[in-house]
């Protein structure tokens, strides 16, 4: 028996060479492209240590509350309960004798304010009360006092 046509016989091959080589050019492509970022919601969170005791003052967040007029006028100041009236200078004289004037170390982040604010209050004197608290100069130094600062919801 003869087979007539051996031309189909042939096999059909596919070369697979180009194929793979593009492959790896995606692949180096990708590879080089790809560009890695911090995960969304990664903060760096500092529990207390377990054990601690709450009797160090710089451990409780102080509370500065300033009270406002219907004008949004300031009309008293008090840290902690005590009444400072309208006075600036007192005020950081208050926290430099509740601090002690010990600017906080690299590892201490020092103590925490709480401003607690009417909610008619210019922002002039909250603007005045964070310089106060902040800290001040002495000749050519600055003497940083408070670097931790939150805010409590103004108040109707």
């Amino acid at each position: 028996m003869k087979i007539r046509n051996r031309e189909e016989r042939q096999k059909n091959e596919l070369n697979m060479t180009s194929m793979i080589d593009i492959v790896f050019l995606l692949l180096i492509f990708f590879v080089m492209t790809f560009k890695i970022v911090e995960l969304e919601g990664d903060f760096s969170v500092r529990m207390p240590l377990a054990g601690g005791s709450a009797s160090d003052p710089t451990d409780l967040p102080l509370k500065l509350r300033l009270r406002a007029d219907d004008a949004g006028k300031l009309t008293s100041m008090s840290m902690n309960e005590i009444d400072l009236g309208t006075d600036f200078d007192k005020l950081r004289g208050n926290v430099v004798g509740m601090i002690g004037g010990n600017a906080p170390v690299a590892g201490d982040e020092g103590p925490e304010l709480e401003i607690d604010t009417d909610y008619n209050l210019r922002y002039e004197y909250v603007i005045e009360a964070i310089t106060a608290v902040s800290g001040y100069k002495d000749g050519d130094q600055v003497v940083k006092l408070i670097e931790k600062i939150k805010f409590a919801k103004p108040r109707r």
